[in-house]
């Protein structure tokens, strides 16, 4: 892939592609944490750091020991514990050094191992037949859309809180309406030539 390709990839990633507002996928804690922008902040730092690791280390594993060894069909096995393992990393060491973001993921943090945004990265790479370098640079970009849009939707909803909303829409279903409009809004960049 040329530089150019990469670069139109990672743009497309982020905003025409977002992965919680156009694929629809990790909406359990996109709509979970996105309380406050701190937490949201948090978790979409933990995300990058799972998704960006384990999209290289999904790619050196499939591209270096499952295809060599015709064993293509334990990649979904493989992938899941891969992320396991990397969560519980994250887990601990936001345990030990930053406990205060520890105990404000709460149980979304375990949840990043079965966020399907994180398998679903590692599973695209391989349909596209993307590179380890490729790929591990498609997971930054999706989990820096991912962190991107969790933090503006935890700056809405932290600035809704001091608006009059009415009734039936307070709550969950003005998030959302909210979550719903930030998609539209994001489907415009798909239209945007470069």
């Amino acid at each position: 892939m040329s530089v150019s390709a990469i670069i139109m990839l990672v743009v497309t990633t982020i905003l025409a592609n977002n992965v919680v507002l156009s694929q629809f996928l990790g909406i359990c804690s996109f709509l979970g944490v996105s309380q406050k922008k701190q937490t949201a902040s948090g978790m979409g730092a933990a995300l990058t750091f799972v998704l960006t690791l384990a999209s290289f280390v999904c790619g050196v594993l499939y591209h270096l020991v499952l295809v060599p060894f015709h064993l293509e069909y334990l990649k979904t096995i493989v992938f899941i514990a891969i992320v396991a393992a990397l969560v519980q990393f994250v887990e601990m060491f936001l345990r030990k050094y930053i406990a205060t973001l520890y105990e404000a993921l709460g149980i979304y943090l375990p949840l990043i191992t079965t966020n399907c945004a994180v398998l679903g990265v590692a599973l695209l790479n391989v349909q596209k037949d993307y590179s380890i370098l490729v790929g591990t640079i498609y997971g930054l970009a999706t989990a820096l859309g991912y962190w991107i849009a969790i933090v503006l939707l935890a700056f809405l909803r932290e600035k809704m809180t001091n608006n009059d909303i009415p009734r039936p829409f307070r709550g969950f279903p003005i998030v959302m309406v909210t979550a719903a409009l930030m998609s539209i809004a994001f489907f415009g960049f798909a239209g945007i030539k470069f």
